[in-house]
């Protein structure tokens, strides 16, 4: 587990979405307020989108086009009632080869998860909530993102 400021996650967010090649699958795991959307807006910076990303928390999907060809896909489960909702979404459909997909709180899919894709849980650290855990996990064989940058000083 390792220790970032948010201009650090940012960094390393804007990193990821300069290297990564679809198709792909991150999943972003946290508490309300952890990071979850900055990492997925600093992602799809680095992917070359362009102009404001939405949170899609009321949309639950939102659809971004980047110069490199990509589709940027970020979805928030969060309001799902079940995983069953996930139909309604076309979520069965994502992953095409041109998409880097980006779920906030992905339980909410149970059992629906595709064996291969990235899962990156982030904290609030209690003796300086400005500093954020960061925990990466790699499920199956998917597409490589960039190694999390060396461990902060606390």
């Amino acid at each position: 587990m390792n220790h970032m400021r948010e201009n650090e996650l940012i960094q390393w967010g804007t990193q990821v979405g300069t290297e990564i090649r679809p198709p792909v699958f991150i999943f972003l795991k946290g508490p309300l307020g952890s990071g979850k959307s900055v990492l997925a807006r600093s992602i799809a910076l680095g992917m070359g989108v362009e102009g404001a990303v939405a949170s899609p928390t009321f949309n639950l999907l939102l659809t971004y086009p980047s110069p490199r060809g990509f589709q940027f896909v970020h979805l928030d489960l969060y309001r799902l009632n079940g995983p069953e909702d996930l139909w309604e979404l076309g979520w069965e459909e994502l992953g095409d080869r041109d998409q880097v997909v980006i779920v906030e709180w992905p339980e909410r899919a149970g059992v629906f998860l595709p064996d291969d894709r990235w899962e990156i849980e982030l904290d609030f650290v209690e003796e300086d909530e400005s500093v954020r855990t960061i925990l990466v996990e790699k499920y199956g064989d998917p597409a490589t993102i960039p190694d999390l940058p060396n461990e902060l000083n606390l």
